[in-house]
């Protein structure tokens, strides 16, 4: 392998390592007040994975499986994969692996789209006491 083959090697690996702690870190706090006290009446703060583990609790399994699969499933596939490339010596091979990683890639940011589109819900309903901070 070429040294630029190592180096794509180990950031493969250097990503998935972090994408345990992205996973399990505070993605995003929602507080709701009452106009008269200044205490919050509710504070809630969810990371990706508690996130789709409480939609999965409360039934919602086609929105917890969406997340798991957007979040989870296709950035470990898409790193496997090019790991995979760079040991592939078949050139045809090779090139179709490549081919199906990048039409993978296209939907690698559809999670946080989804969490993107969900806080500007919440924004655009907001009362005054309502509030979604994304981390």
């Amino acid at each position: 392998m070429t040294t630029r083959n190592w180096i794509a090697l180990g950031l493969t690996i250097v990503s998935l390592m972090l994408i345990v702690p992205g996973l399990r870190s505070d993605a995003l706090t929602i507080t709701a007040t009452l106009p008269l006290l200044k205490k919050p009446l509710f504070e809630e703060t969810q990371s990706i994975l508690r996130a789709a583990k409480r939609l999965y609790d409360s039934k919602n399994y086609f929105v917890a499986a969406l997340i798991v699969f957007f979040s989870i499933v296709v950035p470990v596939l898409k790193a496997a994969l090019l790991a995979v490339i760079l040991w592939v010596k078949n050139p045809a091979t090779k090139y179709r692996l490549y081919l199906f990683v990048r039409s993978v890639s296209k939907w690698a940011m559809a999670d946080v789209f989804a969490v993107g589109v969900f806080i500007a819900f919440m924004a655009g309903n907001a009362l005054d006491n309502l509030d979604a901070k994304l981390h």
